[in-house]
């Protein structure tokens, strides 16, 4: 027993000595790889000193921006009631089938919404915020976060569709920091500028970038269509947020963007600011903006339709149709006529010259310069205020429709002879003396008052209203032709 005990004993202390020796060696390994894995040996990074003081030069720039001009920002949050279409339980077939003749009602509901905006102006102890007209137009609750946290009550002073702004204004004795606003005409192509407001509920942001592009076209409808692009982010809840030069004056008031998640993808727009200006002064002397009228209908036209009228390689906007009891028309303008200035100024686009007359002063006479039948002339047209309600009546709006090139494009899917000449309608309006007529789009006009008409500047030099009583079309239409009715001015 006792030697089976000895060797036990010894064996034992061999193992224990086993175990020690692997468990050293493993501390060992694992404290070495400890030390080389996390061993560093990445180089040093240095920055020249000229390069980093114009790296340091350029945040300075942009911290002194921010300070600047977020005192000035400010976040709104709104309430508006609105209405959502309220069905009845008790018939569950009507439920399914409703139409026209359903007996179900709506009902009314709050709903909050949040934006941003920019103090514009000071009045005595009155501040004006400008906006959009999609964040606090139809608002009957206004609240105005400042960018130190101050909140006061705001009123809804006046709103505007077809520009998509809206000016609020909050009262106090306080000191608000009022925005600078810029020349946004003088804004450039890769032009560094700041989007500022509340995205997505984050007070107070800022970020940075370029102006992608200017004269933009839109996608709303009623809207005047003119937008700075820019790739600093905006988002939900920027709407209505300043835009700002490296100079921290407002250039524009972010809008919309063009995104197919929703969020920021680079390609933002905004109002460019002085398309807003006068606006101003009209809000807070009327409560609306005031547009200038002329009373005409103008489209954009290709080169094929510019050489087949004339006036192929001039820059300009074409007069398609006029109403007969307009400034325009009591100045002498007819349709067919193509604009190529204003007041000096070159029509470069339709949507130019929209704007340019919108701003002129009512009762002020403006000078256009315009193409008609190959010559140019001039006439003085004593600018009216734009009236919705007239300029919605289109039974007054002659002929009422686009006349076009036959192409052969248009001779084919028409299944037009060679021997059919004339010009082919479209965007006929509905009420319109046209429509009165009988025309229809895709109509074609061979004369005009018995008389033959070959091409565009034929036609609109046979519709001609100066000294005639009545008009009347021969049309061919379906394989037959035949004769409208005379339209008496």
């Amino acid at each position: 027993m006792k030697t089976w005990t000895k060797r036990f004993f010894y064996s034992l202390l061999f193992l224990i000595g086993i175990l020690l020796f692997v468990s050293y060696s493993c501390s060992t390994s694992k404290t070495g790889s400890s030390k080389t894995a996390f061993a560093d040996t990445s180089p040093e990074v240095i920055i020249g000193k000229d390069n980093l003081a114009v790296l340091e030069a350029m945040q300075g720039a942009f911290r002194s921006i921010a300070s600047q001009v977020l005192p000035s920002v400010v976040e709104l949050d709104v309430v508006e009631t609105r209405q959502r279409q309220q069905f009845s339980f008790g018939d569950l077939f009507d439920f399914f089938n409703r139409g026209e003749d359903s007996k179900n009602g709506t009902q009314e509901y709050e709903a909050s919404g949040m934006g941003s905006g920019v103090v514009v102006r000071k009045i005595g102890n009155i501040y004006y915020v400008l906006t959009n007209n999609h964040v606090a137009g139809s608002a009957k609750q206004i609240s105005i976060k400042l960018n130190d946290g101050r909140i006061f009550t705001g009123t809804l002073v006046g709103k505007d569709e077809r520009k998509d702004i809206a000016l609020v204004s909050f009262e106090t004795k306080e000191d608000v920091r009022v925005a600078q606003l810029g020349d946004s005409d003088l804004v450039q192509q890769g032009d560094i500028c700041f989007a500022m407001g509340t995205p997505l509920g984050y007070f107070s942001s800022i970020t940075q970038g370029i102006v992608s592009a200017t004269g933009r076209a839109g996608t709303y409808v009623n809207n005047i269509s003119d937008f700075i692009q820019t790739d600093a982010a905006i988002n939900q809840g920027n709407s209505g947020g300043p835009l700002v030069n490296i100079y921290g004056e407002v250039i524009g008031i972010n809008t919309w963007i063009a995104s197919q998640s929703g969020g920021s993808q680079g390609l933002g727009f905004a109002i460019p600011i002085n398309n807003i200006k006068r606006a101003i002064d009209d809000f807070i002397a009327t409560g609306e903006v005031t547009y200038g009228w002329m009373g005409v209908s103008l489209v954009e036209i290709n080169d094929e339709y510019k050489e087949d009228l004339g006036v192929k390689g001039q820059n300009g906007a074409f007069l398609s149709s006029i109403f007969l009891t307009s400034p325009a028309a009591k100045a002498g303008m007819q349709a067919g006529d193509y604009v190529i200035s204003l007041n000096g100024k070159a029509v470069k686009s339709v949507d130019q010259l929209v704007r340019d007359v919108g701003d002129i002063p009512v009762g002020k006479e403006a000078e256009f310069r315009l193409i008609r039948g190959k010559k140019e002339m001039t006439l003085k047209v004593k600018i009216e205020k734009r009236d919705e309600k007239m300029v919605s009546d289109s039974s007054k709006l002659w002929p009422g429709f686009i006349a076009n090139p036959i192409t052969d494009e248009i001779r084919t899917r028409l299944s037009l002879d060679k021997k059919i000449a004339g010009v082919v309608i479209s965007n006929l309006e509905a009420k319109s003396p046209a429509a009165a007529m009988r025309l229809q789009a895709g109509d074609i006009i061979t004369a005009v008052n018995d008389k033959a008409v070959k091409n565009l500047a034929e036609f609109y030099a046979a519709l001609d209203t100066v000294g005639q009583k009545e008009i009347w079309f021969d049309v061919y239409s379906d394989g037959h032709t035949l004769t409208t009715t005379r339209y008496k001015f």
